[in-house]
């Protein structure tokens, strides 16, 4: 009963905003990075890899994994003894699935006999500027009971949990966070999916105007 009710203050507090579509002048987020895994349902011998691949890297005192790089697209490939491959750096989902096809291909050209399953978006990571200056102080002590956390004396941006609720079909939605620095960029992590990921910003965009540094020429905060 306590989480409904944390739910329903959310809703009261935070407007619902999904669209895909944002309001003409609303500053539009980039997607920078997609992180993804695939299962190779293989074993990979690291060293013999490291041995008869290019552009790898492996120093297993430091990391227990080979590290693969390829320029198109531009993306690096953690590769797991135990078969589990990440994937970072592609700006979008189909080009993560490309790249992370192509260091399939890599192995298999190495001698191994990779397959390439559970494809999944672990998380994407995007930015954005409003054009402002934030006063974090003030939008922490206001939506602290709803996901807003600014600890300065531990990291200078203030963290915000956005809490999306369920799909359609009854399944979760990912929690995306936002990353807000007092110089207006912003930088969203968390989301599964580009849906999630727009909407988490969608939702917090507009409670900035609110708290618009007094010093901003543009600004209509009342201090």
């Amino acid at each position: 009963m306590a989480d409904s009710n944390q739910m329903d203050s959310r809703q009261d507090i935070i407007p619902e905003t999904e669209s895909h579509e944002y309001p003409p002048g609303w500053p539009i987020p980039k997607l920078q990075n997609f992180v993804v895994t695939v299962n190779l349902d293989c074993r990979i011998d690291l060293n013999y890899l490291a041995q008869r691949a290019r552009n790898v890297e492996y120093r297993p005192r430091r990391f227990n994994a080979v590290i693969m790089r390829i320029r198109d697209p531009r993306t690096t490939a953690l590769i797991f003894a135990t078969g589990r491959m990440v994937v970072t750096g592609a700006k979008s989902e189909a080009l993560a699935r490309l790249a992370a096809k192509k260091h399939t291909y890599a192995l298999q050209k190495c001698g191994f006999t990779p397959k390439f399953r559970d494809f999944t978006v672990q998380n994407i990571i995007g930015s954005a500027n409003v054009g402002f200056n934030i006063r974090l102080e003030g939008l922490a002590n206001k939506y602290v009971t709803v996901g807003a956390s600014f600890v300065p004396e531990i990291f200078p941006g203030l963290s915000f949990k956005q809490y999306l609720g369920y799909r359609a079909d009854g399944t979760p939605r990912s929690c995306p966070t936002l990353l807000i620095f007092t110089t207006g960029k912003i930088v969203v992590t968390g989301a599964k999916t580009e849906e999630d990921f727009r909407a988490a910003f969608a939702r917090v965009y507009p409670l900035f105007f609110d708290f618009r540094f007094a010093s901003d020429p543009n600004s209509k905060t009342q201090v």
